[in-house]
């Protein structure tokens, strides 16, 4: 009896500690985002299409021939880690074919592999879906219900207020002030996740995916609470803070450059819908987005403007994604920065810079540019490239 006793005990203790990690866990996540104290600056690791199947039994596309014995996702993987040890980011961001599930065998293992370097850094990470996230045994909604219970993720399956919403993965973070500073509970940078689908579904519009009024509908509201909150006392605020969205496949809008008028390089078309949703007017009506980050077009990585709103490529990641032999696999950092007030304490976004690393030996960074900065929005309105 005495032996029975115990090892209920055991079963007892067994769930309090597993019910109390998954607190932590809930809790964990529940704390918002934050400013670095020290440098006062927030840092982003996109990472796009990085196309994970099978690890080591899966093989590399588009290298040198020499290359291709020893290469396959695992060179992913090992890229992914040397950029969070260099770079130290405070969110990492995948936007979309995080796996290639038509070559995944498993597709639960396919992401434990591809988000394994981001879950083991203990790194804040959240993804959207790309066009082949669910090509293999899950559906489009179970990919997304299996990556929002990863650990270490900020991923949502959908807002919880929006009760009729289309895709799976529409959510936003808040990435609030320097802690115990005034601005400690206003969110300086608003980052917006949206499901840009995979393939249409009406037999009438050939090609990929969009996003659809309902989650347009979403955007506007979320980004009007957001502005009102920022606005408002305590701290009232002039202007909108900075907003960055982040989804898979490019709008229509990025084929409005040409090699005058933007910073990276264009080595194919530009692979969005067949038709206008019109997201990208509705992100200039918002008016606190700054730039939009894509993926799906691995040999684009440029960063154009148009209306006031950057919009940029990452470039390819993974190895098992098509490429260009020659042409190196890379991600996106940005990087958001506080100004110091005349007290010297540290106050709101004073500047958006980005820039792209190669996975060279050096990790070589290239084409740095400010995407934004507070002074030149308060300035007088000045005329802007490309007008729609």
């Amino acid at each position: 009896m005495a032996a029975k006793n115990m090892g209920n005990i055991r079963i007892v203790s067994c769930i309090i500690w597993l019910a109390f990690f998954w607190l932590v866990e809930c809790e964990d996540r529940r704390k918002p985002l934050r400013f670095d104290g020290k440098t006062g600056e927030f840092r982003i690791l996109q990472v796009a299409d990085m196309h994970y199947a099978d690890g080591r039994k899966t093989p590399c596309e588009d290298v040198f021939p020499q290359q291709m014995p020893s290469c396959s996702d695992l060179n992913t993987t090992a890229f992914i880690r040397r950029l969070i040890l260099a770079e130290k980011p405070h969110l990492i961001v995948f936007t979309g074919d995080n796996i290639f599930g038509f070559d995944a065998s498993n597709p639960e293992i396919s992401m434990n592999a591809a988000f394994a370097p981001a879950m083991l850094s203990n790194i804040p990470w959240a993804a959207v879906l790309g066009n082949h996230d669910q090509e293999s045994t899950l559906s489009r909604e179970g990919v997304m219900k299996y990556i929002v219970k990863m650990k270490n993720t900020l991923s949502q399956l959908n807002p919880p207020e929006a009760h009729v919403i289309d895709g799976f993965g529409n959510y936003n973070l808040e990435v609030h002030g320097v802690k115990d500073s005034r601005l400690v509970n206003k969110s300086l940078l608003n980052l917006y996740f949206l499901d840009s689908g995979d393939y249409s579904t009406i037999p009438s519009i050939p090609g990929y995916g969009w996003i659809k009024p309902s989650q347009q509908l979403w955007f506007q509201r979320m980004s009007l609470k957001l502005k009102r909150s920022y606005m408002k006392k305590p701290e009232p605020q002039k202007a909108p803070a900075p907003g960055l969205v982040y989804f898979h496949i490019p709008l229509p809008e990025y084929a409005s450059f040409d090699s005058s008028n933007f910073t990276g390089v264009k080595q194919e078309g530009i692979s969005s819908a067949s038709i206008n949703s019109g997201f990208f007017t509705t992100m200039v009506e918002a008016g606190d987005v700054k730039a939009a980050f894509t993926g799906h077009d691995h040999l684009n990585d440029f960063c154009g403007k148009l209306t006031g709103i950057n919009l940029c490529y990452a470039g390819g990641f993974g190895y098992h994604a098509y490429g260009k032999a020659g042409w190196a696999r890379r991600a996106r950092m940005v990087v958001a920065s506080l100004e110091k007030t005349e007290k010297g304490a540290w106050g709101t976004v004073k500047f958006i810079k980005t820039w792209k690393h190669l996975d060279d030996e050096h990790l070589t960074s290239i084409d740095s540019q400010v995407l934004w900065s507070k002074r030149s929005n308060s300035g007088r309105r000045k005329k802007q490239i490309g007008h729609l």
